[in-house]
């Protein structure tokens, strides 16, 4: 669950510190009133595409974090395991982006560097954002089995998931 959004030098905003309560975070207000520049700055912390266009004008750099609450459990761990990075069980997971106004950016996940894809992996597993013309997350059927495991409150981050078989073939 995202508990906090910290933003600096991105498009307008200077400098600004969000925190959110547990459970459905939402955003709204009129046309103009900044909600994409805080999607924007929430989606470089999970690792969208970088665009020197966000630096602020006049400044040299931007940066953004999201700090994320995950139960024990959630698959992000065992990710993070398999990558070498060690978080603390409990300790919220602190991702952090930095833009330069040249286009180059850094990601880290706590203290450790680490490429921009690993952001996005662990942002596709750990905050679902919606639109008001996005695709929804429950009509996704690669989503599906994981909903269902969560539900049963099955622990399969260590079981082989089986692969898409081809068209045609069978098992003997």
């Amino acid at each position: 669950m995202l508990r906090q959004l910290a933003i600096r030098n991105v498009a307008l905003v200077e400098q600004l510190e969000l925190e959110f309560d547990a459970g459905l975070g939402v955003l709204t207000g009129e046309t103009g009133a900044g909600k994409s520049i805080l999607l924007d700055a929430l989606g470089l912390a999970l690792g969208a595409r970088s665009d020197a266009g966000l630096v602020r004008s006049g400044e040299d750099s931007a940066s953004v974090s999201a700090e994320i609450e995950l139960p024990r459990t959630h698959a992000v761990h065992s990710l993070l395991g398999d990558q070498g990075i060690e978080v603390d069980a409990g300790e919220p997971l602190i991702l952090r982006r930095t833009l330069k106004g040249d286009g180059g950016s850094r990601a880290f996940v706590g203290p450790a560097s680490v490429p921009a894809g690993l952001l996005r992996d662990i942002g596709a597993m750990a905050v679902e954002v919606h639109g008001q013309h996005d695709e929804r997350g429950l009509l996704n059927p690669r989503g599906h089995r994981a909903l269902l495991d969560a539900f049963g409150g099955l622990e399969v981050s260590g079981l082989r998931q089986p692969g898409p078989r081809s068209r045609g073939s069978r098992r003997s």
